[in-house]
């Protein structure tokens, strides 16, 4: 499963740039919601493990889902996910890096279309693992804003980029938007060069980086910061309250609030 390999790098990639942080660093508050690093890999971790269980142990997935409705309904899953993960610093960077590798594995070879138990309904694992990339890429995202750092890229994006597309009906649902009845036409130039397309003339279009838009999609940036070109009502309305990831509707970052701090 493509998918698997590519959530494999991700974290490859975010593992690289942590790996030989000190201590306080760990502590630095980032650019999301003022979470540390300490929070990001909590978070990591915690949905990691929840859906690996989902495949490999139910039982425990089942419980630990008792403490997420429990958080969902406070409107927060910080004190959950703290209550239940423990580890901070170098031990949480450890222990996320053993366990999403051996993730990997377990999953690399499944069929994609198998169906597993999540927090709503049942998902494909291909799903699954998808989303597992996407949560590592969007909250690398405030890591390497942190450190003044661009992340490496590579086509491996696209499973973010397609998960935006696909989920262009949510992003107008969540917000208590009507649903328009064509997404855009998307022409994206993807890190290698390619050019990946999506959608049909007619309801406008949206042209760029492919990385600009899957920043929008998982709000690690405001659709202002990027150089996408937005054309026609719906591409403008769509980008500027997108939203590729489950939960209550969030509200994009305001303009030049989250940016990389040096690039060096």
């Amino acid at each position: 499963m493509q998918q698997s390999l590519d959530f494999r790098e991700e974290c490859d990639v975010l593992a690289n740039e942590v790996s030989g942080i000190s201590e306080s660093e760990w502590k630095m508050p980032t650019q999301f919601k003022n979470w540390t690093l300490n929070d990001i890999f909590v978070h990591l971790h915690f949905w990691n493990e929840m859906a690996d269980w989902s495949l490999t142990d139910e039982r425990s997935f089942r419980k630990r889902l008792q403490k997420v409705a429990v958080g969902l309904q406070a409107g927060s899953m910080r004190p959950i996910e703290n209550s239940v993960i423990k580890l901070h610093g170098r031990q949480l960077f450890d222990v996320w890096r053993k366990f999403s590798t051996k993730m990997s594995e377990r999953w690399s070879d499944l069929d994609p279309k198998l169906r597993v138990p999540w927090t709503g309904p049942d998902m494909s694992v291909r799903s699954s693992m998808t989303a597992r990339q996407m949560e590592t890429w969007a909250h690398g995202q405030a890591v390497f804003d942190l450190f003044g750092r661009v992340r490496p890229e590579s086509d491996r994006i696209k499973n973010v980029v397609v998960l935006g597309v696909n989920t262009f009906g949510w992003s107008h649902k969540v917000q208590g938007l009507p649903i328009p009845e064509q997404m855009p036409k998307l022409e994206l130039k993807a890190p290698s060069g390619s050019v990946w397309t999506f959608g049909e003339d007619g309801a406008g279009s949206i042209s760029g980086d492919a990385v600009e838009f899957a920043q929008i999609v998982t709000q690690v940036r405001n659709v202002l910061d990027t150089n996408l070109k937005r054309e026609g009502e719906v591409a403008n309305s769509w980008m500027a309250s997108a939203q590729c990831f489950a939960g209550p509707a969030e509200t994009p970052p305001q303009q030049g609030q989250r940016f990389v701090s040096v690039v060096s």
